[in-house]
């Protein structure tokens, strides 16, 4: 691989040149084939995580290869699905290091295999700041474009957000589709979300994204009606200006985005009714947290045998799922996994997934998962962060960073993990390495009863006991001619109730 810091700088005058001297100069090829971005050996299941029926239905619609897309008429590119096949990766390195550049790209190789493509190439161009013309500049995208030519790719997939003239000016010079990080992480979230308010969340990301980047080609960019034409052919009331399509398309968008708003609104009172009814009967909330395909969803079936879908796939689970646990002395909790993050996750998720996130915020404990075996695990923590800063108190939530497949991961990445973050824990979802630490450790962090009772409950209310052992801490339980003699600590409301309902002694 050459070294990208030689990349040269481009010249007025360019000359066109083979597509092995393309392959041989100034851009650094860090992706030689394809399938070196997910871990190597597919997905491996443990028996905690049960039929995984959703995998088998999500691989009964996994998308063909070497189906042709027809490519070469780009002009109503937006107004097509977007199917990715095969694709040539881009990236640009302006700062940092060699390695985090090409981190970023195989992350990029990652998301485009999720989606169903197949990534046959990569390239990256040291420059300080992308071309505001064509992000790489006219000479690279003029290479690029051998480059996809000599490959037969159909797609361009560029590891950064694109203005839309920079997309435009580059697919004029590539001649196929041009597709940027954050459209991609669109499209996987709108293959994988299963939920309504999964789905509607996807779509007004989608529309968010849409908006400015609406193309006019040909029947677009004229008018409805307007002036004596109008006036002539289609009567009153049509005289004026008129409207184009393009401005039509636009304003059903906003108009279908303010309908998403309110269905996403609506939505909002149940989840916070059962936040409530956990928070009424003192049940703590632990959620699972952390960069995508680290493992949440292999720990949450470890630890509640939820059973939910687990795949080898970046943002493979979208929709939260809240699950019961206990811990090792039988205090009861909920256990809620939450959506994925990754680098650079596109603001329009972040403000459309604000309510799931919340999640998070309202959550007594954050299980911080990190993938420990991943080349850049540090990066990884440090995103996750960036978007816990962007959701009102989710800093001040306590939180233990759980290494997770310590299975993988080499001894001297966990020493070094371990030093940075003295809150952590080192275990294997996959293993069961470290799970009953893991639990100890949720158990001791988890808030406490803190009204202390010492009653005597009559034996015909045997509910208040029930819910004395389920939610509080008992210190002395005896069974007296007057019914249950009890010395715990419980909540508030528990407390008034036992008191009320206690048997007076004199």
């Amino acid at each position: 691989m050459n070294d990208p810091q030689h990349t040269t700088h481009e010249t007025e005058a360019y000359e066109p040149r083979s597509v092995q001297d393309v392959a041989d100069d100034v851009v650094a090829r860090v992706l030689a084939r394809a399938g070196t971005a997910l871990q190597d050996g597919g997905t491996v299941h443990s028996t905690y995580d049960g039929d995984q029926l959703d995998l088998e239905e999500r691989t009964s619609l996994r998308r063909v290869a070497g189906l042709s897309t027809e490519l070469e008429d780009v002009t109503e590119v937006e107004y097509r699905q977007l199917r990715l096949e095969k694709v040539v990766l881009v990236g640009v390195w302006g700062t940092g290091t060699a390695e985090d550049a090409e981190i970023s790209l195989r992350e990029l190789a990652a998301l485009a295999e999720t989606a169903g493509s197949q990534v046959l190439d990569g390239v990256i161009q040291r420059r300080r700041t992308p071309d505001p013309g064509t992000y790489l500049g006219s000479g690279k995208a003029a290479e690029l474009a051998m480059l996809v030519a000599s490959v037969g790719a159909d797609t361009v997939v560029v590891d950064g957000e694109l203005a839309p003239s920079q997309r435009r000016a580059l697919e004029d010079i590539v001649r196929v589709k041009v597709v940027d990080r954050t459209a991609l992480i669109l499209d996987i979230f709108a293959q994988h979300a299963k939920s309504r308010e999964g789905k509607a969340q996807v779509e007004l990301a989608q529309l968010e994204y849409l908006l400015p980047r609406l193309r006019g080609w040909g029947e677009s960019m004229s008018r409805q009606a307007g002036g004596q034409v109008g006036g002539a052919g289609a009567g009153m009331g049509s005289r004026g200006p008129g409207e184009t399509k393009i401005e039509l398309d636009r304003r059903r968008i906003r108009n279908r985005m303010a309908k998403l708003r309110r269905e996403i609104a609506a939505m909002e009172p149940a989840r916070v009714t059962k936040r409530a009814s956990r928070r009424k009967n003192a049940i703590p909330s632990v959620a699972i947290a952390g960069y995508t395909n680290a493992g949440k969803s292999s720990l949450l079936n470890r630890l509640t045998n939820a059973g939910v879908l687990v795949e080898n796939a970046l943002f493979a689970t979208l929709d939260p799922t809240v699950r019961r646990a206990e811990t090792t002395d039988g205090r009861v909790y909920t256990l809620a996994d939450t959506v994925g993050f990754v680098r650079a996750l596109p603001h329009q998720l972040v403000e459309a997934f604000r309510s799931t996130l919340e999640e998070v915020a309202d959550a007594d404990l954050i299980l911080h998962v990190v993938d420990a075996s991943h080349p850049d695990p540090e990066g990884q923590i440090a995103a996750v962060r960036h978007v816990f800063a962007d959701i009102p108190g989710a800093m001040d939530v306590p939180e233990i960073v759980v290494l997770n497949k310590a299975d993988r991961a080499s001894e001297e990445a966990i020493a070094r993990l371990r030093s940075r973050e003295l809150h952590s824990v080192v275990v294997s979802a996959h293993t069961g390495e470290g799970v009953a630490e893991l639990q100890a450790l949720i158990a001791d962090q988890l808030p406490r009863p803190g009204v202390a009772v010492d009653v005597v409950v009559p034996y015909d209310r045997g509910d208040l006991v029930s819910r004395v052992h389920e939610h509080g801490d008992i210190d002395h339980e005896e069974h007296t001619a007057q019914g249950t003699a009890l010395r715990a600590r419980v909540d508030s409301q528990l407390a008034s109730e036992l008191n009320a309902a206690a048997v007076r002694t004199a």
